[in-house]
């Protein structure tokens, strides 16, 4: 789920490349709905959406779907000062994220991150055919 088309179009894009099937959302809730159709290996998060944000989509997906794999992604910078900004990406692994991407990633580091959390899930690698697939919810 993000709210930024760019960036879904180019996850999609990736995604698609590497053999998976794609569905996305705008927001949080359209994410939810779709969550609730689909049976998804795993679920690309934006953590600042208008509407219902990132932390409150996961804590709606993880009541209904403990075990799909999260991984959230942000454009917000993370600071290195303790006196600063709180980390979101930190905050939202400690949360039930399996892994976070800080924006803008390169294309491998979407790929292995995918990669890593299907492993990690047990689910088949990219070169198998992927169930219903990854939903890209931004």
């Amino acid at each position: 789920m993000d709210d930024d088309a760019a960036v879904q179009g180019t996850v999609r894009l990736l995604l698609e490349r590497a053999g998976h099937s794609v569905v996305t959302a705008g927001d949080g809730r359209k994410g939810l709905s779709l969550c609730e159709t689909g049976d998804f290996d795993l679920l690309f998060l934006d953590i600042f959406m208008p509407g219902m944000d990132g932390f409150e989509t996961m804590r709606m997906v993880r009541q209904r779907h403990q075990l799909i794999p999260i991984i959230v992604i942000s454009g917000r910078p993370i600071s290195v000062e303790p006196d600063s900004a709180p980390d979101f990406l930190t905050m939202a692994t400690k949360l039930g994220a399996i892994s976070s991407l800080q924006k803008p990633f390169k294309p491998a580091e979407l790929l292995a991150a995918v990669a890593r959390c299907l492993e990690a899930a047990g689910q088949p690698s990219p070169s198998s055919p992927p169930s219903d697939g990854v939903a890209s919810c931004r």
